[in-house]
C-alpha cells in the first residue's frame, strides 16, 4: 500500500462569486502534522451548509481542501456528501430532543476497516479518515 500524500490540495473557488481566503499558517502546520501520521488515510475540510440543505442536497457541501488519495475525485465527493448528511441528521436530531443551543463538537464513527473523525464548526467541517489497525 502506498503512503498517503502529505500535500494538501489548495482551495479552489467553485465559481467566481467570492475568492477563498488562504488559511492561516498554523492551520497548514496542523493539517500537515495530521496528514503525516502513518494511520491517517486522508484529511478533508468541507464547507458547512445548513442542516436542511445538507440533508436534501448533499452536493451543496463543497470540498475546500483535502489530502490523501481516498478523498480524491468521485470518492471524495461521496465522502463529503455522506459526512454532510451525517452532521445534518445529528444536528436535526439534537433539535428534535430539545437541544436548543446545543451543538455537535466531535463525532467518531468506527467501521470494521476505518475510523472517521468529524469535527463540525460554524463555517467548515473537518474530516479525518484513519486506519485504526495501522
Amino acid at each position: 500500500m502506498a503512503a498517503p500524500s502529505t500535500s494538501l490540495t489548495p482551495p479552489v473557488a467553485a465559481s467566481s462569486a467570492a475568492p477563498i481566503a488562504l488559511p492561516p499558517p498554523e492551520l497548514e502546520q496542523n493539517l500537515a502534522l495530521l496528514t503525516a501520521h502513518r494511520s491517517v488515510l486522508g484529511v478533508m475540510i468541507l464547507s458547512h451548509t445548513p442542516a436542511s440543505a445538507a440533508l436534501h442536497n448533499p452536493a451543496s457541501t463543497s470540498i475546500i481542501r483535502h489530502s490523501g488519495v481516498v478523498f480524491e475525485g468521485e470518492l471524495g465527493r461521496k465522502y463529503a456528501g455522506a459526512v454532510a448528511r451525517i452532521v445534518a441528521a445529528c444536528h436535526l436530531g439534537l433539535e428534535e430532543i430539545g437541544g436548543d443551543g446545543d451543538d455537535i463538537r466531535f463525532m467518531r464513527i468506527r467501521t470494521k476497516r476505518h475510523e472517521l473523525m468529524i469535527s463540525p464548526h460554524d463555517e467548515y467541517i473537518l474530516v479525518l479518515l484513519h486506519d485504526p489497525s495501522a
